[in-house]
This record gives structure tokens, sequence and C-alpha cells, in this order.
């Protein structure tokens, strides 16, 4: 699954606030998300997000 730093994740499961979307922090093997809802950052290996995401916003990167 392509994930990149700045996309918007909606998750099956609602965050404790009530929010499904996390912003991504940073990419590798454990993936930096951010809680849109409240700001709750947390580390967690990929797998464990990949098998949760209901969809990805792409935020496009433009070219100069």
């Amino acid at each position: 699954m392509e994930i990149q730093v700045g996309d918007i994740l909606t998750m099956k499961k609602a965050h404790p606030c009530g929010d499904k979307r996390w912003v991504v922090l940073r990419t590798g093997a454990d993936l930096g998300l951010r809680c849109i809802g409240c700001g709750h950052e947390i580390m967690t290996p990929r797998f464990k997000i990949e098998k949760n995401i209901r969809s990805v916003q792409s935020v496009k990167k433009t070219s100069t």
C-alpha cells in the first residue's frame, strides 16, 4: 500500500476522541500518525495500521 507523508488515513475504528482520521507524519517500517480530532501522536508498526485502513486521501505534490 502506498502511504506518503501528509496523507490522511481514515480508519475502521474511531479514536477515543471520536475521530477516525489520522495524518501521516513519518513512513517506514513504523508509521508516525497524528489524530486530526485531538492531536494525539503515535508510532506503530506499518502492518498493524495497514489492516485497519478504510481509505487514504493522498496529498498531491506539486513539482517546481
